[in-house]
């Protein structure tokens, strides 16, 4: 980064951040795989500086996944950005690391706000986004999640099923089933509830935060604003036929069993 690009993004996060000495209104949780997200978690901390709202935030990466004995100059170099950083060379997950690294997190969070994004997410529009979880946060929900698109995703045929297969899938979960579908890359949570959730060995994964928070009664809330999406990488799909049709089979067994919707040790409640 160039100093005077520096310098902005210091200032856009210690206004962020607000008065040190209160607790800010949310806590944003980032986990960072240090293999191969140093550099790209850069553009989502810069979305979520642009934030013009009136509440504090703070932003908190947990870096992991790299050798003890050589640690990352990023983590030093982020905090001196005004970032809190939790550094982990391995994370000994429970059921799935991504999962266990938000509550690492969220344990460390100074406030019960929390909201969760990954390294490779963009924010078009953080100031409407943030207010909007904060706003959900104070009518009483215990999660809050919005739509997800993508970007950098590979051209085709079989790509642009997939993404119309997509839609038709998350629209089918969560309308026909009533299965809320936050997914790890875009979701708030209260936390204490998904603590106490993920302590009592109720929640070992992302796909089932949403499940389990309606098996006990919580209160959800869902935005498919335009204005409200969050944008995460495609840079993991191939874009082929065989790609699709490894999907096909398992999101048609995914629905079969729908073990991955069923919080563990949980009654699912039918009235959310």
């Amino acid at each position: 980064m160039e100093t005077s690009d520096i310098r902005s993004l210091v200032h856009s996060l210690l206004r962020l951040r607000g008065d040190a000495a209160l607790p800010p209104t949310a806590s944003v949780i980032i986990p960072v795989n240090a293999q191969n997200d140093l550099q790209n978690v850069l553009r989502v901390i810069r979305d979520i500086s642009t934030y013009h709202g009136r509440h504090s935030v703070e932003i908190i990466l947990i870096i992991n996944n790299y050798s003890p004995d050589s640690p990352p100059d990023e983590i030093e170099q982020y905090q001196t950005l005004g970032l809190r950083v939790l550094a982990f060379p391995k994370i000994e997950e429970r059921g799935e690391i991504y999962l266990t690294i938000r509550a690492l997190g969220a344990r460390s969070a100074l406030s019960e706000y929390t909201i969760h994004f990954d390294a490779d997410c963009r924010i078009p529009d953080a100031t409407r986004l943030i207010d909007w979880y904060i706003q959900q946060f104070n009518l009483g929900a215990k999660l809050a999640y919005t739509y997800v698109g993508y970007y950098d995703l590979p051209t085709g045929p079989a790509m642009k099923l997939w993404m119309g297969l997509y839609k038709t899938f998350r629209w089918f979960k969560r309308v026909a089933l009533r299965i809320p579908v936050s997914r790890g890359s875009n979701y708030a949570v209260i936390r204490s509830v998904l603590l106490e959730m993920y302590d009592k060995d109720l929640l070992n994964y992302d796909i089932k935060v949403g499940a389990t928070i309606r098996s006990i009664g919580g209160k959800i809330a869902y935005s498919g604003e335009k204005s409200l999406v969050v944008l995460t990488s495609g840079r993991n799909f191939r874009g082929d036929w065989k790609e699709l049709f490894d999907y096909m089979v398992w999101r048609i067994s995914y629905y079969h069993h729908l073990s991955p919707l069923k919080p563990e040790s949980v009654k699912q409640d039918p009235g959310r």
